[in-house]
């Protein structure tokens, strides 16, 4: 979603990680797939696709939904899912070293071009980063409705006892009761514009930092899940808020960006295999938070490969066939 480091469910990521100004050699995805409602004809017959992504779990199950995608469409792909943070996956598509990936608006806007304020509706933003980074060399394809940012979440039990609904809720209790809001977080999020000092400005919060408690992401999760904190700082499309059966705080004051996910594809690739457009569109309309907390479940909640669960997920859709 952003430069946020979150660590993947799974071990290790192979032959993904940055070395000097390239990368090391991926793997050859050989997933033995047909064309189902995309890739019909083999539009991709005859190219060779590198596919990208970052190294958390949304991330790679997204890497391998494109890639498998691809393969179906006859392309032979090589996968260099899970680089280590933002800034190199984007650098990776940027100068060509891979095709595309899966990349967040939100991400773009504020990170990559520079950008401080946000842009509350979802749809200018990506047409702003569409239309800036075309001058990178980066073409952007229409978003999904997958929006991938942050919130504050709790447990049962706090929310039966504070009723906080939304932001301003907690805003609030933090004046109220001071000793009520105690907040999980990311070290990341504790210091970032568009986090926890951008998020308390905005709607006026009192939390001292003897409140604040800076984890890794995993543990923010179980820690809020049994109450240790009452807030824990989570992202909108994490299984495992289901999965712990986590309440999210509405963001009333829409502080946080937009990180819709969108086909991020380096200019002169797709001018040479524009058929890549019209076998992702489908796929990309069909991302929503639901579906992504789903297949986000499956890898952080019931331990299945993210690999496993996109090509799943695929053929339940009828996107391809085995």
């Amino acid at each position: 979603m952003r430069v946020t480091l979150r660590t993947a469910a799974v071990g290790v990521v192979g032959g993904a990680l940055l070395v000097g100004c390239g990368l090391t050699s991926g793997s050859p995805m050989v997933d033995d797939v047909k064309p189902g409602t995309i890739g019909k004809g083999l539009p991709l017959k005859g190219a060779d696709l590198t596919v990208a992504s970052k190294e958390f779990t949304e991330q790679l199950i997204l890497g391998a939904i494109m890639g498998i995608a691809f393969e179906a469409a006859g392309a032979d792909v090589l996968d260099r899912t899970g680089i280590q943070g933002s800034i190199g996956a984007r650098e990776a598509v940027k100068s060509g070293d891979a095709d595309a990936m899966y990349e967040y608006t939100g991400t773009a806007w504020i990170t990559y071009l520079g950008n401080s304020e946000p842009i509350d509706d979802p749809h200018k933003q990506w047409d702003a980063v569409r239309e800036a980074d075309a001058e990178n060399g980066v073409t952007w394809l229409p978003p999904a409705e997958l929006n991938n940012t942050y919130a504050l979440a709790f447990n049962e039990k706090n929310a039966a006892k504070y009723k906080t609904k939304t932001l301003s809720d907690v805003a609030a209790l933090s004046k109220s009761d001071p000793k009520a809001v105690t907040l999980c977080v990311e070290s990341e999020f504790s210091s970032r514009e568009d986090g926890l000092p951008g998020m308390q400005k905005a709607y006026g919060m009192e939390i001292p930092n003897s409140n604040i408690t800076k984890m890794d992401t995993g543990i923010i999760y179980t820690q809020a899940a049994k109450g240790s904190c009452t807030f824990g700082e989570v992202f909108t499309t994490d299984g495992r808020i289901k999965a712990m059966k986590l309440s999210v705080t509405q963001d009333d004051k829409h502080f946080f960006p937009n990180y819709n996910v969108a086909p991020e594809i380096n200019s002169k690739s797709l001018k040479e295999h524009p058929e890549m457009a019209e076998v992702l569109a489908p796929i990309t309309k069909k991302l929503n938070n639901k579906v992504a907390r789903e297949l986000n479940s499956k890898v952080d909640v019931d331990g299945q490969d993210p690999h496993a669960v996109a090509l799943d997920w695929l053929v339940r859709e009828g996107f391809i066939k085995e």
